[in-house]
């Protein structure tokens, strides 16, 4: 499990010489637009300053909107902007947010996200007071396309620290929202980037990965707002259920990650957990008439797991909805 795996972009080291600001505040983006001002004026709010945050839109070569009209307009010269040449998927183009980085820490923010007054500085006092750790996070609030919030994360532990028994968590349920998150440029350098054989779920995988490695910070204060709507990245693949099937196929890359002892009981849990998110998925698709989007979740409910439980709601779904 090295960076130079398949599947994972190597991330070279940065050069020496180079400055190193403690922050980079990457911001992978496409076809966000609408979102992008409000992303770029949350982590403006709380900026240090160029020596110490790189701040800087990664586009995906959008097709819907001027990402860098957008940039010019809010960054005002302090953000830069890289568009890609073609679009390379979402992987990729992460991968080209770690290669462009040069801080001691990464944050990936994506375009249609948000952070809340404290996050930059809450998660460096998170990383100063626990040099052992490999990335943090923080909780996250569920917003939907207004900026109205929905819903906020359950509390993982009443302190702010080390998160205690780690990979475990980690690895039952994806509990950490992107935006949330923030990792040592050097964990990327050892671990490599992101799976390219994941376009959801990619960043479950990576958590895990890490967890594997490294002790995992966690900050209690929810300070990371995740936009819910129907053209994010998880929202596009929700009717096809390809949401659930790169689900399926991240628990399957990250059970070798996971103690030999308790691996097939946390993959066992993990499966039964989406099996009924997936049927729960299922439901939502009926209430808006998609009798399509509903099967295609309720199969892959089956693929997860046929256990009595999930059995009973598939046939409770279609049988009485």
């Amino acid at each position: 499990m090295t960076s130079s795996a398949p599947h994972r972009a190597r991330i070279a080291a940065v050069p020496p010489g180079t400055s190193r600001p403690v922050w980079s505040v990457m911001i992978p983006a496409f076809n966000c637009g609408r979102y992008l001002g409000a992303t770029l004026e949350s982590v403006l709010a709380q900026d240090p300053g160029p020596e110490a945050m790189q701040i800087e839109v990664v586009d995906d070569h959008s097709t819907q909107d001027d990402p860098h009209a957008v940039v010019a307009a809010i960054g005002r010269g302090r953000v830069g902007f890289y568009g890609q040449p073609s679009n390379v998927g979402i992987t990729r183009n992460f991968a080209t947010c770690l290669d462009r980085s040069r801080g001691q820490l990464v944050h990936l923010l994506h375009g249609d996200d948000c952070v809340r007054e404290g996050f930059y500085a809450k998660l460096q006092r998170l990383f100063e007071r626990h040099a052992e750790i490999g990335a943090a996070f923080c909780r996250h609030v569920f917003i939907d396309a207004q900026g109205r919030e929905l819903a906020v994360s359950t509390p993982e532990q009443s302190d702010s620290g080390v998160l205690q028994n780690a990979l475990e968590r980690l690895a039952l349920e994806q509990r950490i929202m992107t935006p949330s998150m923030v990792v040592r440029r050097a964990v990327y350098e050892h671990l490599g980037g992101f799976d390219d054989r994941l376009i959801c779920s990619e960043d479950w995988e990576m958590w895990v990965r890490i967890a594997a490695h490294y002790p995992i910070g966690y900050e209690v204060a929810p300070l990371a707002a995740y936009r819910m709507h129907e053209n994010s990245n998880t929202g596009r693949h929700t009717r096809s259920a390809e949401d659930m099937r790169y689900t399926r196929a991240a628990i399957e890359i990250f059970k070798d990650y996971l103690p030999q002892a308790a691996a097939q009981s946390i993959v066992r849990r993990a499966r039964e957990t989406y099996a009924l998110t997936a049927v729960e998925g299922a439901r939502a698709l009926l209430r808006k008439r998609d009798v399509v989007g509903a099967l295609a979740q309720a199969r892959e409910a089956l693929r997860f797991r046929r256990s009595p439980q999930v059995l009973a709601k598939v046939l409770r779904t279609f049988l009485w909805s």
